[in-house]
């Protein structure tokens, strides 16, 4: 079930407080990842799955933080990163889905949880609903292992009774913010759980709050493509300067990583400045609709009926320009080869060889609704981000795969 090809995630020990995340070159403690097309089910549709994640995700609010009562088509996670993390003592292996766009940390989908000596029954219901699935049952506190003797104490698990949606994963491990637990535990609906990162940080693992997060372009079902670092940036995956920008504060994107920025295709604007999100979990780059008709417009794109993508001709390849992405004074330059599915891969979401399909869609809404654009992995693939709560703010850096030429 998981692939020996994996992406190494680096846990940064950290030794002190700065104004911007602490940079390493190295760390001795890493925790294997690796990226799983889930074909269970035949090819895979990326389009539904990150429509209905995107859906589940505009569906919080200040009033109700918890997704579980929300009405969305739940649909299989089709595109995974998957790490394998230890619970207990002797620990069992799970694995698990890495999210940034959830909090909660979650086992049982497939392996059911073993109890040890240091697992402990809380007595309390928990459950979450994610576009892509859902699960329910009792949290429990227990060990967590993260790679080679790196181990959190009295980690609040989720173990599902129930879960939807997650064939061939155990679950999840959330490293979104902290405000995603809220309404999550059922009889204390205004009580947040730390997640995984918050915990390292105040068991004195790490001295900051912070992700960075690489990942390079991959043309195979499952490659070791990338790294996350937690409590601070490793500066061996990018190149030049980490620019951050502000958590925007605008609701629904507010309780996710979200920031404020405006898309340009070469010179034209199709995307006023505006809040969304970055997020692991999504996997397609997915635009306000309004948006996503000038991009039609731009490209000379039609839409495939058997993938739903957009799908273009080599003509049009050949004329597409840069796809920019504008966060505050920064620019990050999409390339024409950055917005595209890896051809070698398109067998696997229903399509064809002699096609070429792009990974750039709509998020089903128009703008001005508080989340209009989701900057999915296919965006992480090319550019460096450091997800920073310590500083409120979230970070990019070119990377050298930002001008690869591999999909």
């Amino acid at each position: 079930m998981f692939p020996a090809a994996s992406l190494l995630t680096t846990l940064l020990l950290a030794l002190s407080i700065v104004a911007s995340p602490v940079e390493i070159r190295s760390s001795p403690i890493t925790l294997p990842v690796a990226r799983k097309l889930n074909t269970s089910g035949g090819a895979i549709n990326i389009l539904q799955h990150d429509q209905a994640r995107a859906a589940a995700l505009k569906n919080v609010g200040s009033d109700t933080l918890s997704r579980r009562t929300a009405s969305i088509t739940v649909t299989n996670d089709a595109v995974s990163y998957i790490a394998a993390v230890g619970v207990g003592s002797p620990a069992t292996t799970y694995y698990l889905i890495v999210d940034t766009g959830s909090s909660n940390t979650w086992v049982g989908a497939d392996t059911k949880y073993v109890v040890t000596s240091t697992s402990v029954d809380t007595g309390d219901a928990v459950e979450v609903t994610y576009g892509s699935g859902s699960f329910s049952g009792t949290e429990y506190l227990d060990t967590v292992t993260l790679g080679t003797g790196l181990t959190i104490t009295k980690q609040s698990i989720g173990v599902a009774a129930t879960s939807t949606g997650f064939e061939g994963v155990d679950g999840i491990i959330g490293i979104g913010p902290l405000i995603l637990t809220e309404g999550t535990l059922v009889d204390y609906p205004d009580t947040t759980i730390p997640t995984v990162t918050e915990n390292l940080y105040t068991q004195g693992t790490i001295a900051e709050i912070v992700v960075g997060v690489s990942f390079e372009p991959t043309t195979s079902e499952s490659d070791a493509n990338g790294e996350l670092t937690f409590g601070g940036t490793d500066a061996t995956r990018y190149t030049g300067d980490l620019t951050y920008t502000p958590l925007t504060t605008t609701e629904p994107a507010s309780y996710y990583w979200g920031i404020n920025e405006s898309i340009t295709y070469g010179t034209t604007t199709i995307l006023a400045e505006t809040a969304g999100i970055v997020d692991t979990g999504t996997t397609l780059i997915l635009i306000a609709t309004n948006a996503y008709s000038k991009y039609i417009s731009a490209t000379g794109a039609t839409e495939d009926e058997t993938t739903g993508l957009l799908r273009i001709t080599t003509a049009k390849y050949d004329d597409l320009e840069d796809l920019n992405f504008n966060v505050g004074s920064e620019t990050y330059a999409l390339t024409p080869n950055g917005q595209i599915w890896p051809r070698s891969l398109n067998t696997y979401i229903g399509g064809s060889t002699d096609y070429i399909y792009l990974i750039v869609n709509s998020i089903g809404t128009p703008s001005g609704e508080g989340l209009d654009f989701i900057n999915g992995y296919t965006f992480l693939e090319r550019f460096y981000a450091v997800f920073d709560t310590t500083h409120s703010q979230v970070g990019f850096a070119t990377t050298s795969y930002t001008d690869a030429t591999t999909n």
